[in-house]
């Protein structure tokens, strides 16, 4: 099957692959495919990198004190019920003293019970409104994710992937991830540059030395693109007029999704 000519499929077989879901024979075929086709290839890395990123909208944290105060809640109630059940069976003493010193014991557990019982509810309650908060917090950061419609895989000329290139509209950024092991020098830049149709190629900026960067871009500077190349340039790069002035390293076909 051409996955290209089914995108949903396409990109819910890539979700699969990037969660661990898709197991055996057929992770192998996808696997297969994203080695021989470059959507499907771009599709696995758009959910890898979306996977990824899901790691970290929720900061590290060390458990809330409510928590541990739960649990010793709990294990003090847990020992109050079996003191009070040793009570219970135990011989009742003859003298009215001890009646009564065991009637006070089986009291002051019952209402101890009482208030873990009742702490435990509150603590319940307080995990409970941090717990609605937190998903209204990922919820918010979800709607903020990138609304991703242009997607390239810039491979080098062993077409190993070593740029993933994707778009958003709505932000109106270009966002470039090193997939690969390459690093320019220190006295040399990789810039991007759009290869239309017609005419010569046209700078979409000088990238950083960063592993994950972010440049401006408007829709107009990518619709009807049928392909982007990073060239090695000298510090800083080069206007766009003369065009690449170094060695083409990576160059893929950007691909509009459907999705």
């Amino acid at each position: 099957m051409n996955l290209t000519q089914h995108p949903e499929l396409l990109d819910k077989l890539a979700a699969a692959h990037a969660l661990g879901t898709l197991r055996g024979g057929a992770r192998r075929r996808f696997e297969a495919m994203a080695r021989e086709q470059t959507p499907v290839r771009a599709a696995a890395l758009v959910w890898q990198s979306r996977v990824a990123s899901m790691n970290e909208l929720q900061l590290p944290s060390e458990p809330a004190p409510a928590v541990w105060t739960r649990i010793e809640n709990l294990v003090r109630a847990d020992r109050e019920q079996h003191a009070m059940a040793a009570a219970r069976v135990a011989p009742v003493k003859s003298q009215t003293g001890g009646w009564l010193r065991s009637l006070a014991l089986w009291r002051g557990t019952t209402a101890a019970g009482a208030l873990a019982t009742v702490l435990a509810v509150v603590t319940a309650v307080g995990l409970r409104d941090d717990l609605g908060t937190q998903i209204g917090e990922l919820q918010a950061k979800l709607e903020a994710t990138p609304a991703i419609e242009y997607v390239a895989v810039l491979n080098d000329d062993q077409a190993s992937a070593s740029m993933l290139v994707t778009f958003d509209p709505k932000s109106k950024k270009l966002t470039l991830q090193r997939v690969g092991g390459f690093q320019e020098a220190g006295d040399k830049s990789l810039q991007l540059w759009a290869l239309p149709p017609t005419g010569g190629p046209r700078s979409l900026g000088v990238l950083g030395q960063d592993r994950l960067l972010q440049l401006t871009a408007g829709e107009a500077d990518v619709r009807e693109v049928p392909a982007l190349a990073i060239s090695l340039e000298p510090k800083g790069g080069v206007p766009s007029e003369r065009g690449p002035t170094g060695p083409v390293l990576f160059k893929g076909a950007l691909i509009q999704k459907m999705l």
